[in-house]
């Protein structure tokens, strides 16, 4: 008895859409997606000028804010930021 094996072909990956390039804008700067995933997200930005310009405008927010040390804040910004993300660490 011959047997065969029948390949199917490979199904390509959904392209990513920009509200899920926002929410793994992190995890690509920090290099922590996957391949397929960074693939994913590099076709996107090659066809994207407004996730492309979120994720300069990210780098550079990162850059200026790398720079800061907790003292720099005043304790009343501190107080805000620190309030502004446990509700939105609350929403998740």
């Amino acid at each position: 008895m011959t047997r065969f094996l029948i390949r199917l072909p490979r199904r390509r990956p959904a392209p990513l859409a920009c509200q899920e390039l926002v929410e793994l804008i992190t995890e690509y700067l920090d290099g922590a997606l996957p391949a397929s995933e960074r693939a994913r997200f590099d076709a996107h930005l090659g066809g994207c000028p407004h996730c492309t310009a979120y994720l300069h405008q990210f780098q550079a927010t990162i850059a200026a804010t790398g720079r800061l040390q907790e003292a720099d804040l005043a304790p009343a910004a501190r107080a805000e930021l620190l309030a502004v993300f446990a509700g939105w660490n609350a929403g998740r």
